[in-house]
C-alpha cells in the first residue's frame, strides 16, 4: 500500500468513547504496521485543560499500557489542545498545530477527525473554515451523518459552505471490512458468481446483523439513535448497495463511488407494513433511557430495489440488541433449481460471508451421498480469508483511516447516496409500525418471521 505523507492528525473528541475504543487502537496498528507516515502528528482536542503528558498517560492507558522502544516513540508525536474548538474561540488548537506544523513540516497533509457527537459536526465544520484550517484539509465524519432527513440536508450545507466534496470522508466502518470488501472482488473477479448475480439466479438476499450485547454503555446515545437510524439507514443500506451495484468502469475511488450511490437511488422507499420495529424487555429500565421511551432495539425490513437486475428479489434485513447469538452475515440464496431430481430443498443453494472479523466465505450445495443410493445430501465449502497465503487482516478503522491518510475514498459515502438512503427510510420514519417487545436472548419479535416466509431467516455458524 502507498506510504502517505509527512501529516498532522487533528483528533476531535480525543478523550471520548469513540476515540478510545477504535481510533487511537487503530492509530497504534498502523504505526506497529509501519503504515503511518515517516514524519507525523497526532493533536488530540477536547474541551478540558489537559497537558501533553497527561493526554499521553490518558493513551497509554487506552493502549493497555504497552512499553518499550515502540511506545516511546509513539508517545512522543502526541499532543493535546485543549480549550475546546469554536467559531468563536479555537482554544489552543491553532498553537499547537504550529507547534506541530514546525516538526513534521510546512507543508504536511493536515486531516481532521470528527470522533464527537453528529451535534457537534456543523460547529466544528464552520471552526474549520473560520480560522483557516479547512484549506487543502481532509476532514473524516463519524456515522451518522445526520439523524433524519432534514438534519442530513443541514449538515450537507454547512459541510459543503467550507469544504470541497474531494476533501470530506464519511465513514461507515462496515464497508471496510475485510469481507464487504470481498462482495464485490468475488463477484467481479469470478465469472462463475458474475454470471448467477441477478434476479433470474439469486431468489433473495439476506443482511443479518444480530448483536448479543446491550446498550448500557452509549445509553444516551443510543436512545437518541435506534436500530433504524444507528444501523439500518447507515451499516445495512451500505451493504445491501456493495452487493447490488452494478458493475464499475474501473476500481478507481470516484468509480466504485458511483456505482454503490447510484444503485441506492433505485432502493425502493420501505414500506411500513414490510418493516418491523422491536424493543428487548428490561430496555426502559437501563440508566440513561427514558422511562417511556420508544426507541426501536430491534428492526428487520423487506427492502426492494427497482432495476431491471434486481426487481422482484427481496433483500432482507435485520439487526437488533440482545439477540440470541452475535454474527454479520450475508446470505445470497440461490433459486431453488429444477430438473432429473425434480424439485430441490429451497435454501439448497447458499452464497454466505461473514462480515466479522477477518470474514469467511461459504458455499452450501446438494451432493451425492456416498453409498449405493442417489441420496442427496447438504454440504458445504468454507474459506476463512485468513488462510490465504500472506493474509494480514485489517481493523475496519485501521483501513479507513490509512484510506484517509492517502487520500483514497474509495470506502467512504457521498452525499448522493446518504440523500436515496435517506429518502428510501422515511416512511418508516414518518409512520413507525408499532413497537413489539422481545425476551432478550431470543431471536426478536416473531412477526419478523413473516417477511422471509416461505423461507427462514438463516443465522447461524457459516458450515
Amino acid at each position: 500500500m502507498d506510504t502517505p505523507g509527512p501529516t498532522v492528525f487533528v483528533l476531535f473528541g480525543a478523550t471520548g468513547d469513540l476515540a478510545r475504543r477504535m481510533v487511537l487502537p487503530a492509530f497504534w496498528t498502523l504505526a506497529g504496521r509501519g503504515l503511518l507516515p515517516d514524519d507525523w502528528v497526532l493533536v488530540g482536542n477536547g474541551r478540558g485543560d489537559v497537558s501533553h503528558e497527561d493526554f499521553r498517560g490518558h493513551v497509554h492507558d487506552v493502549l493497555g499500557r504497552p512499553g518499550g522502544e515502540e511506545w516511546k516513540r509513539f508517545a512522543d508525536r502526541l499532543y493535546f489542545a485543549g480549550g475546546g474548538f469554536q467559531t468563536q474561540d479555537p482554544g489552543s488548537l491553532l498553537d499547537v498545530i504550529e507547534h506541530a506544523r514546525t516538526r513534521v513540516g510546512r507543508n504536511a497533509q493536515l486531516v481532521h477527525y470528527l470522533a464527537v457527537p453528529p451535534v457537534a459536526f456543523p460547529e466544528i465544520t464552520r471552526a474549520l473554515g473560520e480560522h483557516d484550517l479547512a484549506q487543502d484539509a481532509r476532514v473524516v465524519y463519524e456515522k451518522p451523518f445526520g439523524t433524519s432527513p432534514d438534519g442530513f440536508r443541514s449538515l450537507n450545507r454547512t459541510v459543503r459552505a467550507v469544504l470541497d466534496e474531494s476533501q470530506v470522508y464519511r465513514i461507515d466502518h462496515f464497508l471496510g471490512k475485510e469481507a464487504t470488501q470481498d462482495l464485490h472482488v468475488l463477484r467481479f473477479a469470478n465469472e462463475i458468481f458474475a454470471a448467477m448475480w441477478n434476479r433470474e439466479h439469486i431468489e433473495s438476499v439476506q443482511i443479518d446483523v444480530p448483536e448479543t450485547l446491550g446498550i448500557a454503555d452509549r445509553a444516551g446515545f443510543y436512545d437518541a439513535t435506534g436500530a433504524t437510524l444507528d444501523m439500518l439507514v447507515t451499516h445495512l443500506f451500505q451493504v445491501a448497495a456493495e452487493i447490488a451495484m452494478e458493475p464499475p468502469e474501473s476500481l478507481s475511488a470516484a468509480d466504485l463511488q458511483a456505482a454503490r450511490e447510484k444503485v441506492i437511488r433505485s432502493f425502493r422507499p420501505l414500506d411500513p407494513a414490510e418493516v418491523v420495529l422491536g424493543q428487548f424487555t428490561g430496555y426502559r429500565d437501563t440508566e440513561g433511557v427514558r422511562s417511556r421511551s420508544r426507541t426501536d432495539t430491534y428492526v428487520a425490513a423487506k427492502l426492494w430495489i427497482d432495476n431491471p437486475r434486481w426487481r422482484g428479489v427481496p433483500f432482507l434485513l435485520r439487526t437488533g440488541k440482545r439477540m440470541a447469538r452475535s454474527q454479520q452475515r450475508v446470505s445470497i440464496v440461490l433459486r431453488a433449481g429444477h430438473g432429473p431430481f425434480g424439485r430441490l430443498p429451497a435454501e439448497a443453494n447458499v452464497l454466505s460471508f461473514d462480515l466479522s472479523g477477518a470474514g469467511g466465505i461459504a458455499l452450501s450445495l446438494l451432493a451425492k451421498k456416498p453409498g449405493a443410493g442417489l441420496d442427496l445430501d447438504p454440504a458445504a465449502v468454507t474459506l476463512p480469508l485468513t488462510t490465504l497465503p500472506e493474509a494480514e487482516p485489517l481493523d475496519p478503522y485501521v483501513r479507513l483511516i490509512h484510506d484517509v491518510l492517502v487520500g483514497d475514498r474509495s470506502l467512504f459515502t457521498r452525499p448522493d447516496g446518504l440523500s436515496a438512503a435517506w429518502r428510501a427510510v422515511r416512511p418508516v420514519l414518518d409512520n413507525p409500525p408499532r413497537l413489539a417487545t422481545y425476551a432478550p436472548g431470543s431471536w426478536g419479535p416473531g412477526r419478523a418471521n413473516k417477511l422471509v416466509a416461505p423461507g427462514r431467516w438463516l443465522s447461524g455458524p457459516l458450515k
